[in-house]
């Protein structure tokens, strides 16, 4: 069978198209939020309406928001690369906002959360959760909990501070009473850990993985891609500027770089 030319002309300009979309490496932004509320009240503070910006771009622009888990298992070759456009979000600390104000978005726009929390401040910092709404929160099948140390210890500071020993010791009562508590307060299986501070090292990787930690995350303002290791994934820390033209230029990979400051 013979066709006209101008079809020909046609499948062979799609064609490179086609190729490039499918073979495209794997590129996932991890985008940090740590509080919300009406007014920026720190550094680390996103105002909710702008929370609510974020989630209705991504859902009007194509955007899809998986698991973190799903992520991981990528690395783990234990499922295949996220489809393109796939975006995944995560919150540090377990703040009391993540139940009054992220909550309701996360219904609304039906998005999976990745919640690292520190055990000791939850149910005892007045500005964390307790561990009853941690459980509210698990019922909606939309948060998962992971570690984020057990009292969110500067590393690098305590490593200057303390005897060999005795930072041996803190490490890993860290890593694994955090571990050990959310799995007896919350269920499930607790082995992704973010970093403090997006502070680490090698030795300290290498502690994290036999503590049972299969994954970590840093801070890092780029994707994770194929040429990252599961053991330091990068995540965006986002702050209140992340927003209209800044927001998409994070999600296409050429966001603004920046030092930001706990």
């Amino acid at each position: 069978m013979k066709f006209p030319l101008f079809i020909v002309a046609i499948f062979v300009m799609l064609l490179p198209a086609v190729v490039s979309a499918e073979t495209l490496p794997m590129s996932v932004p991890i985008l940090l939020y740590h509080r919300f509320g009406p007014t920026v009240a720190d550094g680390m503070t996103i105002t909710t309406p702008v929370l609510e910006q974020h989630l209705k771009y991504l859902k009007e622009n194509g955007y899809r928001v998986i698991p973190l888990r799903q992520l991981v298992d990528f690395y783990l070759k234990k499922g295949p690369a996220p489809a393109p456009k796939s975006v995944v979000i995560v919150e540090d600390d377990a703040h009391k906002s993540v139940y009054s104000d992220m909550l309701p978005l996360v219904k609304k726009y039906n998005v999976p959360v990745t919640v690292f929390i520190y055990p000791s401040a939850i149910s005892n910092a007045k500005y964390a959760l307790t561990w009853e709404q941690l459980r509210e929160l698990k019922k909606t099948g939309l948060f998962d909990f992971q570690s984020h140390t057990y009292w969110h210890p500067n590393f690098k500071k305590e490593r200057r501070k303390l005897p060999p020993a005795e930072f041996e010791k803190l490490v890993n009562t860290q890593l694994r009473k955090s571990k050990d508590r959310i799995e007896k307060e919350l269920g499930g299986k607790v082995d992704l850990l973010a970093w403090p501070f997006g502070i680490y090292d090698d030795h300290l990787l290498k502690r994290a993985t036999e503590a049972g930690y299969v994954a970590t995350f840093t801070i890092e303002r780029h994707h994770a891609t194929p040429a990252d290791s599961v053991t330091k994934l990068p995540r965006y820390l986002l702050i209140n500027a992340d927003q209209g033209k800044a927001f998409a230029q994070i999600l296409a990979g050429s966001g603004p770089k920046r030092n930001v400051v706990y």
